[in-house]
């Protein structure tokens, strides 16, 4: 006979309560960023990637230039030649002395004066026939190939034709800078209205955009990169015509002193006077080129 066994149950000691655990803030170490090396060092870099190898090629430029026409014979002047003829053209650029014997920066400031009208007028018009062209097929039809025609013409023909109609060099001379530099902008213009997405004009039918509207809120805001496209060709043509032009018509401006410093034979003079016009030129498209990409929010046209 099996006797039913005893149960037994037996408890396990409960596990002793452990002491509480106490966090401990340990403090990050403190960073070694700070201005210089967030702000001030890469700005620095980015300066210097800039501005050093455009330096190294000017010394190495000059460098050889000063090796080539510093031998006896040599048909143009070295750079130091030209420092020590044209010392004062270069550190004074703003002096008076004379009807004709000014400083370059003032015969400079002369033909920005120029520029800045004929480039204006280009500017304006150029946009709105550009803009007339892209919007309507006949437009481009009939005038296209007449400007494709026109603008291959140098800016000097145009001169006798100016000094003719007007009688006057400055008119003249403006003349030649609107109609130099009014051909980009309107082909540029004439592009960006023409490549417009069809879902804007869609849009501007649903909400019934008058015509003026249609060209303010739809038509130039679509095509500004390339209108500023053709406004930066724009104005290195104007700069290049109106030297061209003044080197003919005369007066105070930076092509008539060239025209002069060559048959006085001041070589040196026409150098420096080279380097204006190059500088010039460069602020000048810079100057377009920021204009249009505040415009554009950085968006170029493709």
């Amino acid at each position: 006979m099996n006797m039913p066994l005893a149960k037994t149950t037996s408890t396990l000691p409960a596990p002793a309560p452990s002491p509480a655990a106490t966090a401990a803030v340990v403090p990050l170490p403190k960073s070694s960023r700070s201005f210089l090396t967030d702000k001030l060092f890469p700005n620095l870099r980015a300066l210097a990637a800039r501005v050093v190898p455009p330096f190294i090629m000017l010394v190495l430029i000059f460098g050889v230039w000063q090796i080539l026409c510093m031998k006896p014979g040599a048909t143009l002047p070295s750079p130091s030649r030209i420092w020590a003829d044209a010392k004062d053209l270069i550190l004074d650029p703003f002096f008076v002395t004379g009807p004709q014997d000014i400083g370059l920066g003032l015969r400079v400031l002369t033909s920005l004066q120029r520029v800045a009208v004929g480039f204006g007028l280009a500017s304006v018009v150029g946009v709105l026939v550009g803009a007339i062209i892209g919007q309507s097929v006949w437009a481009m039809r009939g005038l296209d190939p007449i400007f494709q025609v026109m603008r291959t013409v140098p800016p000097l023909a145009w001169l006798p034709i100016s000094l003719a109609a007007f009688r006057d060099s400055n008119p003249s001379a403006i003349f030649v800078i609107f109609i130099t530099s009014i051909w980009p902008i309107i082909i540029n213009t004439a592009v960006g209205i023409r490549n417009i997405p069809q879902d804007y004009r869609n849009v501007a039918a649903v909400v019934r955009l008058n015509p003026i509207e249609f060209f303010w809120k739809i038509m130039i805001p679509s095509a500004a990169p390339y209108i500023f496209t053709g406004l930066r060709i724009g104005i290195g043509l104007s700069w290049l015509a109106i030297v061209a032009a003044e080197m003919l018509t005369g007066g105070v401006g930076i092509g008539f002193f060239i025209w002069d410093a060559w048959n006085s034979s001041r070589l040196s003079d026409i150098f420096v006077a080279l380097a204006y016009i190059g500088i010039v030129g460069f602020v000048l498209d810079r100057m377009v080129a920021f204009v249009g990409n505040i415009a554009t929010r950085g968006v170029q046209a493709s």
